[in-house]
Order: structure tokens, then sequence, then C-alpha cells
């Protein structure tokens, strides 16, 4: 296998931030999903039920 070819499936974290906890959180992420994938772009949510957070975390792919 080409250097190349294992450089395309890294992901890059370009960002990570928490929030207070909101039940549809999930629903902006997907929508940043669908709408910047062409830019290369991914979006991640982790949920913290002990701190009653979420953390976005952005990646370029």
């Amino acid at each position: 296998m080409e250097n190349g070819a294992t450089e395309r499936g890294k992901l890059e974290l370009i960002a990570i931030k928490s929030f207070t906890s909101h039940d549809e959180m999930y629903k902006v992420v997907d929508f940043l999903n669908k709408s910047l994938k062409h830019k290369n772009l991914m979006f991640g949510m982790t949920r913290n039920s002990d701190e009653n957070t979420v953390t976005i975390s952005i990646y370029e792919t």
C-alpha cells in the first residue's frame, strides 16, 4: 500500500468544545455533517452523563 493511501484515511482534529447538554444537539451535528461533507469536514459528539455536558469535535477528513 502506498503512503498516500494510508494518509487518506486519517482524521485531523481541528477543534473541540464542551457545552451544557441539550437533548437535540445530535440534530445539529447531523445537519453539519450532511451540509459540510463536501468541504471534507466531519463533526462528532460525545455525551458525558455525569457532568451533563456534550463535547463537539470537528475533524478534517
